[in-house]
């Protein structure tokens, strides 16, 4: 994910910003809330999420091509099927906007796979390979704890849940662990997504199960930051607004409304466009986005070698994961 200020913070005030994806829509306040009785749901573990990111943070940035991503990568494989998911892997190879050439897999975890009804749950897995937001290190790797393994971190401790649970929720899930998605740059690249997403566009292309679809898909970027916020998101709101407004109701029935605020934020180009735009059913995205900040609109450390474990909050991570699987049970509900 890149951002790229047009033509100054005057201009970016008046037209909006291209972010790597890309910034359109203004903030505003959305509609009131309906409130649904919530079912009973186990227990996310913040701890147990954390663990999970600071798992992938030790093997170094998962940069493409690298032994770290492939190290990772195996370790997201083994982690799922050691709860009893059925895993896809689904490598290609992705062709960046700059002409290299990327070993890269994207990893599907699918839980009760028989189930008709289905829920995809996704984040991107890779870290960027240059630190273009550090004034001091510009070409090293990205650690990429928030970035990245946060919401892989999140989703590993949901597939935890959702296994161990002795309260099975009745539907079926899908983790999908994007690749190749934060190699790009809207700068110079010449596609519109800014040379971004690479994973999910060829999952969206090529579904790991033909003709997949699913009720509905929640992404996941940068969910570990303290005191994150989680404006709904222009694009979500665009292709899921129902969606949204489910998610973002139940993180307020469970507290969580200081990170879930209940205010339209810009349109993001990211992994859930491909999927809205190609596989055709709705996702949204939970991302942490500054509203009115003209000068900062991720969290400090983005794109910055200081995005390591002292940018995650366990706080944060329970918002986000405890809200998920109150979705996933309230979904397990017969479809009225």
């Amino acid at each position: 994910m890149n951002f790229n200020t047009i033509a100054g913070l005057l201009l970016v005030a008046t037209l909006g910003t291209n972010l790597g994806c890309t910034k359109k829509d203004s903030s505003e306040q959305t509609t009131e809330q309906q409130t649904t009785a919530l079912v009973q749901a186990p227990a996310f573990n913040a701890d147990s999420a954390y663990a999970f990111v600071e798992k992938q943070v030790a093997f170094g940035p998962r940069v493409p091509n690298t032994s770290a991503h492939k190290q990772t990568g195996d370790y997201l494989v083994a982690t799922l099927k050691q709860y009893g998911w059925q895993v896809t892997e689904q490598p290609f190879t992705a062709t960046t906007y700059d002409g290299k050439k990327l070993n890269a897999r994207n990893i599907i975890g699918s839980y009760n796979p028989q189930a008709a009804k289905r829920i995809m749950l996704a984040s991107h897995w890779d870290s960027r390979p240059f630190a273009d937001e550090d004034s001091t290190a510009r070409t090293k790797p990205v650690p990429a704890a928030n970035d990245g393994a946060s919401g892989v971190g999140v989703l590993l401790e949901v597939a935890r849940v959702l296994s161990q649970s002795s309260n099975k929720a009745d539907v079926g899930v899908d983790i999908v662990f994007f690749d190749a998605e934060d190699w790009g740059n809207s700068q110079e690249a010449k596609d519109k997504l800014g040379g971004f997403c690479l994973g999910s566009q060829y999952w969206a292309a090529n579904r790991h199960v033909p003709g997949y679809t699913a009720y509905f898909g929640i992404l996941l970027d940068m969910v570990g930051a303290k005191g994150a916020t989680f404006p709904k998101e222009g694009f979500s709101m665009q292709y899921g607004a129902e969606v949204v407004n489910q998610v973002w109701n139940t993180a307020s029935q469970l507290g969580y409304n200081q990170y879930f605020i209940d205010q339209r934020g810009p349109a993001i180009t990211d992994d859930h466009v491909p999927v809205n735009e190609t596989a055709r059913f709705p996702m949204i995205d939970i991302i942490h986005l500054r509203v009115n900040n003209l000068s900062r609109t991720f969290f400090d450390d983005w794109h910055t070698t200081e995005d390591d474990m002292d940018n995650i909050d366990r706080n944060t991570l329970k918002a986000v994961g405890q809200t998920l699987v109150q979705v996933i049970y309230q979904e397990a509900q017969p479809i009225q």
